[in-house]
């Protein structure tokens, strides 16, 4: 059975924008991009199934706009349509009425979230909006995230957006997508072009499929710059908004001699996976006089002794449950730690505690 949700962020995607995609160089390996389109293709054909009302994607920009006149950590594309860059010129529908509604409902958040009517749209956003099966004349909302400014949003701040922006697309009543567009590590126009970085890019993918996306907060703004990742600050913010085990429902890592692209799916309306209980769960709150027995044998001698003399009349005093204090007079800690819920640190210490107060008996 679905878990479905009908407001928020409902499908989301890690996509790779490199422009080599769309140029087609010499320098590329043709068969490659086709694998990387087929499985944008994929991706998008999956969340497009979802029905949104929003889609979000955010990437970053490239020199094109905030580098000289007003680097904002975070801004959003608020008219209602915008020209291409590059091979992609021509107009590209925005939805400048949810990016405008994100500005207060982020600032509620925290966020001073910047807005731009005029800013181009990047091959950064068409190319994988086109390659994921997305026109022109779908409505995108454009965020920017500052990637390669200094200084540029931290990994945390980045992961703290992306929760935020899950809670206003909420409050809006939208059900989203949200789509984080930047390659895994490169370095543009520096002479580290030709060496990305693929065993760190093979550890933070590895984390990715798993799931785990709160590993992508151990890698600091050093550590990004020095990886060629500056540009996992979207893929961050997307973790932000998804949170703790969220396994994409399909992964691609291909690697070539200038960048790492990485892509990867999830259909949020699926419930994230379960998991093996916790060796040391929360103890149930209508155990509490249980709890309060077993914490006196584990903290006080005396009580191990009482214990000893007469377990029902030690039992007595808490007004426990019949099969509580059954559980308890027969030593039945492991009961008493997995059918009733009671901490293994006290069952275990109650244990040590009253075979202590017994050896005392015998040597005495």
């Amino acid at each position: 059975m679905k878990s479905f949700n009908p407001y928020g962020i409902v499908g989301a995607a890690i996509v790779p924008h490199a422009p080599q995609f769309l140029s087609l160089p010499e320098t590329e390996d043709l068969e490659q991009v086709a694998r990387v389109r087929r499985s944008l293709e994929t991706i998008g054909e999956r969340l497009r199934a979802l029905a949104p009302d929003c889609i979000v994607m955010v990437s970053n920009d490239h020199g094109d706009h905030f580098v000289t006149h007003g680097v904002p950590p975070f801004c959003v594309h608020v008219a209602d349509e915008a020209d291409g860059m590059h091979k992609h010129r021509g107009m590209w529908a925005i939805d400048g009425t949810t990016g405008y509604a994100l500005v207060p409902e982020m600032e509620r958040a925290g966020f001073d979230l910047a807005f731009t009517m005029n800013a181009k749209l990047q091959t950064a956003f068409t190319i994988p909006y086109e390659f994921m099966g997305f026109g022109r004349d779908v409505p995108l909302v454009a965020l920017f995230v500052n990637a390669y400014v200094p200084p540029q949003p931290s990994g945390r701040r980045c992961y703290a957006f992306g929760a935020a922006l899950q809670t206003a697309l909420q409050r809006l009543g939208k059900r989203a997508l949200l789509i984080a567009s930047g390659g895994l590590s490169h370095y543009p126009g520096t002479v580290h072009y030709p060496h990305p970085d693929l065993e760190t890019d093979q550890r933070i993918f590895a984390e990715i499929q798993a799931g785990h996306l709160t590993h992508l907060l151990s890698y600091d703004d050093w550590e990004l710059d020095r990886t060629g990742n500056v540009e996992l600050r979207a893929p961050l913010i997307l973790a932000g908004a998804l949170g703790e085990n969220r396994p994409p429902f399909t992964a691609l890592l291909e690697p070539s001699w200038h960048h790492i692209y990485a892509s990867a799916g999830w259909d949020l309306t699926e419930p994230a996976p379960a998991r093996d209980p916790l060796r040391y769960p929360a103890m149930p709150p209508e155990r509490a006089r249980l709890a309060e027995a077993v914490l006196a044998l584990r903290t006080r001698a005396e009580a191990a002794e009482r214990f000893l003399d007469d377990p029902a009349a030690f039992c007595r005093p808490f007004l426990l449950a019949d099969d509580e204090r059954q559980a308890l007079c027969a030593m039945q800690w492991d009961v008493l730690r997995d059918r009733f819920g009671i901490h293994a640190l006290l069952t275990s210490g109650a244990a040590m505690q009253i075979g202590l107060a017994a050896k005392r008996r015998q040597a005495g």
